[in-house]
């Protein structure tokens, strides 16, 4: 039997066994990698899966394969990236006269890129918006527009989505482009690995140079751990060079923007600046209410009973970057799948997340909480309160409101100001000093500040 027809057989028995959403949770992605006598190996598509799976459904996964094949196995889960590729191997380069010459590695080319990583999956806010259009823009016209292109932000805010995305966007639609996606770490030991060569040193060299100079598109992540390593950066400010020279199209990411990028050598942080720094700023609360709803749509069938309430106690609570979202998704689907609920509300979400989380918003200060405080005491709502409106009666509650988030959290001036309705980083320091001053001399404001706190 083949090993497609054994998994189809073995999924009909699992799905008639648990609940549509348990089934469609952890079986719906899953594939049957490999299996012999002795043991089977499935490909899920996230380290929760691989936990989930062995911890809860070994037992039935080895039961339905015992039903199916009559042989009891040993179960193994491993993630795509974990799937080891076939070993490079050895070939001879032969003459006419059928004389080895020399034996070199060959090896297929990889993009490296994670196909499920496009354009289409990145949801666009004010806080990445600037990036992602200069993203598309290099990704239809490789090469010819911003060269390089250097992406900057803090970790888990879509860097690397961005830059597999536009990998992905030209190999589907230059299929005669070459395009290698890599991290620093992965260039350094590719580098300092022809120093162990000895006798093989020269072809190991040459390979590495095959690999990253004959190229038509370069994507590096993370360029910050170059930082102390002289001779790797000496040989990527060669490779840059070269590639730049040829119109070969070069994408960067970092940390932090080129001119803070102080341990690198000053030519590599000159080049840098060549074509286009951009920077991706963490998501506001709005556009972290369209990521939790964008991927539950796309993950999971609990679209239909997630409230409005749910969504925002998450974007208020996981408010630092894209990936912790991803991880209280993922925890709620886990619980979800759990325990079965008809709607999945606030209160659910809060004990589903209540040992997961770092923060509530009901407990502990944060801007969304202060915005709502501030707007029920003046009788507005939020959407007023960082809106547009420049009246005197919106204006000063906005102010107090920014002076708040500024004293009770650890918020910086532009992100508050991205929370305000992306207003400028200014705006906010000119609204603290200003509620600085009129404290000096206005009592009734004390005491409105305090009464507000008093309801945090």
């Amino acid at each position: 039997m083949k090993s497609d027809d054994i998994w189809v057989q073995v999924l009909d028995i699992i799905e008639k066994e648990l609940n549509p959403v348990s089934f469609g949770t952890w079986f719906k992605d899953t594939k049957l990698y490999t299996i012999d006598d002795k043991k089977i190996v499935l490909q899920v598509p996230m380290a929760l899966h691989k936990r989930w799976l062995l911890s809860n459904y070994y037992d039935l996964i080895n039961e339905s394969f015992v039903t199916v094949t009559g042989t009891e196995r040993e179960i193994e889960c491993l993630l795509e990236d974990e799937i080891k590729k076939p070993e490079e191997t050895l070939i001879d380069e032969v003459v006419n006269n059928n004389e080895v010459i020399n034996n070199i590695k060959t090896e297929k080319f990889e993009s490296n890129l994670d196909k499920s990583l496009n354009f289409d999956s990145f949801v666009v806010g004010d806080t990445n918006k600037f990036a992602r259009t200069a993203a598309f823009a290099v990704a239809q016209k490789p090469g010819e527009s911003y060269n390089p292109l250097f992406i900057y932000g803090k970790s888990g805010l879509g860097k690397t989505h961005l830059m597999h995305a536009i990998g992905n966007y030209i190999t589907e639609n230059n299929s005669d482009l070459k395009v290698l996606y890599t991290t620093s770490a992965d260039f350094k030991n590719d580098y300092t690995g022809i120093a162990s060569q000895n006798n093989n040193a020269m072809d190991y060299a040459n390979n590495f140079k095959n690999k990253y100079r004959n190229i038509d598109v370069l994507i590096i992540d993370d360029i910050q751990y170059l930082v102390g390593a002289e001779k790797t950066q000496e040989e990527f400010f060669h490779t840059f060079n070269d590639l730049h020279s040829r119109n070969k199209q070069i994408i960067i990411s970092s940390d932090r923007s080129p001119e803070d990028l102080k341990l690198l050598e000053e030519r590599l942080r000159s080049r840098f600046a060549w074509g286009l720094p951009v920077d991706i700023y963490p998501p506001d609360f709005d556009l972290r209410c369209r990521i939790i709803k964008d991927k539950i749509n796309r993950s999971t069938t609990l679209e239909s009973k997630m409230t409005d309430e749910a969504v925002e106690f998450i974007a208020s609570n996981f408010d630092t970057d894209v990936r912790s979202l991803e991880g209280s998704i993922n925890r709620l689907v886990a619980y979800t799948a759990m325990y079965v609920p008809d709607k999945i509300d606030l209160e659910f979400a809060n004990e589903a997340l209540k040992d997961y989380i770092t923060k509530n918003p009901y407990v502990t200060n944060d801007i969304v909480s202060i915005q709502k405080a501030v707007a029920d005491y003046y009788k507005l709502t939020v959407e007023v309160l960082k809106g547009k409106r420049r009246s005197a009666n919106i204006a000063y509650p906005r102010m107090v409101a920014m002076y708040l988030c500024r004293m009770l959290t650890d918020e910086s001036f532009p992100r508050i100001g991205l929370e305000f309705g992306g207003r400028d980083h200014s705006t906010v320091i000119h609204a603290v000093d200003k509620i600085e001053e009129d404290l000096k001399s206005n009592s009734q404001l004390k005491e409105i500040i305090n009464e507000i706190k008093t309801k945090l």
